[in-house]
């Protein structure tokens, strides 16, 4: 999670705010706790279309980018502080409690597992080789997904790779890298439906044991990842930016509040226990509109959400502007 407006990646930014749009679909079923069968054994047709569009497509999305975020706050932190690892580890201090009080309302959150992983794993990772960083990220990932499945057992391989991403300038040199995201793209689209079907043919009851489910999540979320990056380059990039981006710098103010609004949304659409699962995708959609035009006024004025603001004091144990000084600096971040 970067902390500092002037070293914001537009492009990470926006893939930050496609990953909680995909993200809100999964939340809504999971804090409504909408039923998934409409008989023993037997998952409901949308719902069984919905998990392999969505379920486990954006998670892994999301911990990668907060991955990044911890490698370039490092580096961030190496050019201002003396002990580096101190400033993440005030950051990861703050996630932990906002993790705490959001559990209360979202047993299924994840701040809080983020946070324990970024102390237990991150920390004390932090100045290992790349390549190592890498090879630990890769098997941690590709491993636990192929043995014990995939959920927040992933983590900690994602976070890695973030890392490594960072220290091999991947996220600085992302301008530069059209032709290697297409190239993986065109290797990662056709395995993602191949996976897709796979995860569709296994039986509802055989999924919780399939190494499937995460298998097909981790090749969906890289060929969106990579589709979102490639997209961004073409005409449409700069709209699609300018709705995305300033959703993914209040990634922390968003995913909370997301919950409240399911909360509300759930309640009014009587989706506890339903199988209406076209009034979740309205529901997801209504709620993603909304917090991208509150997202985009709130720059307009701000350089930090409210949460990220909290977090950005606490990481740098300091009082830290949060008022945009000009309309130009806003504009300048796009």
């Amino acid at each position: 999670m970067q902390s500092d407006v002037h070293t914001r990646i537009p492009e990470l930014d926006a893939a930050r705010g496609f990953a909680l749009c995909g993200l809100l679909v999964v939340e809504t079923w999971q804090i409504t706790d909408m039923s998934a069968t409409i008989a023993p054994g037997v998952m409901d047709p949308t719902r069984h279309l919905l998990s392999v569009v969505f379920e486990g497509r954006f998670l892994p999305i999301f911990a990668f980018l907060v991955g990044i975020g911890f490698g370039l706050l490092l580096d961030q932190a190496a050019e201002r502080a003396a002990r580096p690892r101190l400033v993440l580890a005030r950051q990861l201090a703050a996630l932990t409690v906002l993790g705490l009080i959001h559990h209360w309302f979202q047993p299924d959150e994840v701040l809080l597992p983020y946070a324990v992983v970024g102390l237990v794993i991150v920390l004390p990772s932090a100045g290992l080789p790349r390549w190592t960083l890498l090879t630990l990220g890769l098997l941690g990932t590709a491993g636990v997904a192929a043995l014990l499945g995939g959920g927040l057992g992933l983590v900690p391989g994602l976070f890695l790779l973030g890392l490594a991403a960072v220290r091999f300038g991947l996220p600085q040199t992302l301008p530069e890298r059209t032709w290697q995201i297409a190239l993986v793209f065109v290797i990662a689209a056709p395995l993602a439906v191949l996976t897709a079907a796979w995860e569709y043919r296994v039986p509802y009851l055989d999924l919780l044991g399939s190494s499937a489910p995460a298998v097909a999540g981790l090749t969906g979320a890289l060929a969106y990842l990579t589709g979102l990056l490639l997209l961004l380059r073409t005409p449409a990039g700069r709209p699609v930016t300018e709705m995305l981006a300033p959703m993914g710098r209040m990634t922390l103010t968003n995913y909370v509040c997301a919950t409240g609004l399911i909360l509300f949304a759930g309640e009014r659409l009587h989706l506890s226990g339903s199988t209406d699962y076209g009034a979740v995708l309205l529901s997801a959609a209504g709620i993603a509109v909304v917090q991208m035009a509150v997202s985009l006024l709130w720059s307009y004025l701000f350089r930090h959400g409210p949460l990220e603001w909290v977090v950005c004091c606490a990481t740098w144990w300091q009082w830290v502007p949060i008022r945009v000084s000009t309309t130009g600096e806003f504009h300048s971040r796009l």
